[in-house]
């Protein structure tokens, strides 16, 4: 394979599933009215279509930052199998206890996945937020990542049909006019039997299914939700590594928010 500029991986690896991947760090609540032990589902499947759960490749580091404080999760990862649709995949689960209140943020870097039809690797840091009692603590700061998305609103703290607003960066750094895909999560996911559910909506058409949008010159995007649930956002080959074993790396920032139904 002959040494791809960025914009031209960032294409050849969109293209490589009619719809996108997604790495997940996934509780079924990020709003906590007090603490509590959660669990953690780490999955790399595609959010809407689940036509395809891919096997995680490992992870370089899982962690949380509370009021400042990092603590080390990768000792708490468990391998499991997680059945999707049409496939089972490998993946992990974990817990965590989030008793202290405020913010607690999990970020997760996966060791890259190789992409056979393209002969390229993918690697997606993904962030997600679980705020305890409503005290606002973590969840804006910046963490100097490879490449990262930093909210500008809060993640959990979103009414169905609000917005979300966020930066991409790299190492600090605004990443302009990013390729942003954006995807719901199109299903209940069981926990107790690691696999997912049946799809909760329907796409019209294809550019429904992963919905894609760009950055501006200072990096920042937003994007009205429509529909209360889990909605994943990620920032297409943005890192600032872009080659692994000797193959291209499309290396990518994710970050999940979740939008309440007002009733």
């Amino acid at each position: 394979m002959k040494k791809l500029n960025k914009l031209a991986l960032v294409a050849l690896v969109s293209a490589s599933s009619a719809f996108a991947h997604f790495q997940m760090i996934y509780t079924p609540e990020s709003a906590l009215t007090k603490g509590k032990t959660i669990q953690f589902k780490h999955i790399f499947t595609h959010p809407f279509a689940d036509e395809h759960t891919m096997d995680m490749a490992g992870v370089e580091s899982f962690y949380v930052v509370n009021k400042g404080k990092k603590k080390d999760l990768k000792g708490t990862l468990k391998k499991i199998t997680f059945k999707g649709n049409h496939n089972s995949g490998k993946g992990y689960q974990s817990k965590y206890k989030a008793k202290r209140v405020g913010d607690h943020l999990f970020v997760m870097t996966p060791k890259p996945y190789f992409e056979k039809n393209e002969n390229a690797y993918i690697q997606q840091i993904t962030k997600m937020i679980v705020n305890v009692a409503g005290a606002p603590t973590d969840w804006d700061t910046e963490l100097g990542l490879k490449a990262e998305i930093v909210p500008l609103t809060k993640p959990y703290g979103i009414w169905e049909h609000g917005s979300f607003t966020g930066i991409v960066k790299s190492k600090g750094k605004v990443v302009p006019y990013a390729e942003i895909e954006v995807e719901y999560l199109n299903r209940d996911v069981d926990m107790k039997r690691n696999k997912m559910g049946k799809d909760l909506v329907e796409a019209p058409q294809d550019a429904f299914v992963t919905m894609t949008i760009k950055a501006n010159k200072d990096g920042e995007f937003t994007f009205a939700i429509p529909k209360a649930g889990w909605w994943g956002f990620c920032a297409l080959g943005v890192g600032s590594d872009s080659s692994y074993k000797g193959k291209e790396l499309s290396q990518d920032a994710v970050i999940w928010v979740q939008a309440k139904p007002m009733k």
